[in-house]
């Protein structure tokens, strides 16, 4: 079943590449996809599969049905884009000004339907039933996991693989990690009132810009001397705006950041501290300030056993070279909710582009993949969701790191 599983994706390898190539030509930010939520569902129209629209806002979700009894197994893939400017000189660049993806759901997308497809056409042969989760707005915290899982892409669903095109590491890489492997990403916003006035009377003012810097310094104490070094955690200003003429001290400055973390409680006692670093630098400078702190996606933690069957699965499978543990990523993703309802795990399968002077990270405005990483994630996630029925977690002796 598998060889014949295996055979379909490789014929739809062309193809793959070809819908990936029209995605990345024409990519919609979160919460903005209309144009590629029709195009996915009508993929799935065509073929006959059954699919419903308008999932929790623009998700669409298809459910394909083996001939025999067995478990239902949800494969999920993003589709949005992010609002960069494509800077790379390719035939596919993105054609829409401003924006483009700059991190892989165009792969993500294009390696599912055709995955679909497959499954489709062996439906007679399958167990069970196959949930093909396309998610909006993954980009852009609440995210579309939420509204999806509220509007019933989880329902009857017994476990959920997803994957992500990793640039970072050599296509035929399969990376995973049993717990904690990408971090939980939240949001921070200060707004420091002082008392604006002449540039050259500092004495007759109350200096937000002095004050904004002070406290992008202090805030750094937060990780290093607050936090035990055991737990991991990042706090970023990634943000500071005081726009004014030359010659004028600022009356206003406001402040940007992300906090990481992996451990609730040291999320919560982060937001606390910066609060309290906040009060006492806009206390030794005599002003006010307002902060904002919200929580992002949490951790994405990995469920053991669905982790170590992944494993299995990966090790057999014909293009990967390795198989090994990650170490945790801090880069938060929306799939950590799908994983607080029902088992499964998340992995990323390198996606390195060949023949590159520099290897660009996402998010950047000349971002890559090795599109035929896409086949990898394809026959990786096909091999979990067709075998699964099967699945025994005592019948299993992994050997953790070792790949084919």
């Amino acid at each position: 079943m598998l060889e014949t599983l295996f055979t379909k994706l490789e014929k739809g390898y062309d193809e793959m590449v070809s819908i990936r190539r029209f995605l990345h030509q024409h990519p919609e930010l979160s919460f903005k996809e209309e144009n590629t939520a029709k195009y996915i569902k009508s993929f799935y129209e065509k073929l006959g599969i059954e699919v419903r629209g308008n999932v929790g806002g623009n998700g669409v979700v298809a459910k394909i049905y083996g001939s025999k009894p067995g478990k239902t197994v949800a494969l999920r893939a993003d589709f949005d884009a992010l609002p960069i400017q494509d800077e790379k000189d390719v035939p596919y660049k993105s054609l829409v000004p401003g924006v483009m993806h700059a991190c892989g759901h165009d792969g993500h997308t294009a390696t599912l339907l055709v995955l679909a497809n497959a499954l489709h056409e062996m439906r007679n042969e399958l167990e069970g039933n196959f949930v093909m989760i396309h998610q909006h707005a993954e980009e852009y915290a609440p995210g579309g996991a939420i509204s999806m899982i509220e509007d019933g892409c989880l329902d009857g669903v017994d476990v959920i693989f997803g994957t992500h095109l990793w640039a970072s590491e050599t296509t035929g890489t399969i990376q995973y990690r049993v717990g904690p492997i990408m971090a939980a990403a939240d949001r921070f916003e200060v707004t420091i009132q002082g008392k604006g006035g002449h540039g050259a009377q500092p004495h007759k003012t109350k200096d937000a810009i002095v004050t904004a810097s002070q406290l992008v310094v202090n805030l750094q104490q937060i990780v290093s001397r607050k936090v035990n070094p055991i737990d991991s955690a990042v706090v970023t200003v990634g943000s500071f705006v005081a726009d004014n003429a030359f010659n004028v001290i600022a009356d206003k400055a406001k402040l940007g950041g992300t906090v990481r973390t992996f451990n609730e409680d040291v999320q919560t006692n982060i937001k606390e501290e910066i609060e309290r670093v906040i009060k006492g630098t806009c206390y030794t400078a005599d002003s006010t300030y307002d902060y904002l702190y919200a929580k992002g996606y949490p951790a994405v933690v990995n469920h053991k056993e669905e982790t170590e069957y992944l494993i299995e699965c990966a090790q057999k499978i014909d293009g990967v070279t390795s198989v090994e543990e990650t170490e945790p990523q801090m880069g938060g993703e929306d799939f950590a909710y799908y994983l607080q309802h029902v088992k499964g795990t998340f992995f990323f399968t390198g996606a390195k582009p060949e023949d590159t002077t520099e290897n660009y990270p996402h998010h950047h405005p000349k971002f890559d993949i090795d599109e035929k990483a896409m086949l990898i994630a394809a026959k990786t996630l096909g091999s979990a969701a067709v075998q699964y029925h099967t699945y025994q977690p005592s019948g299993y002796s992994i050997e953790i790191g070792v790949g084919k």
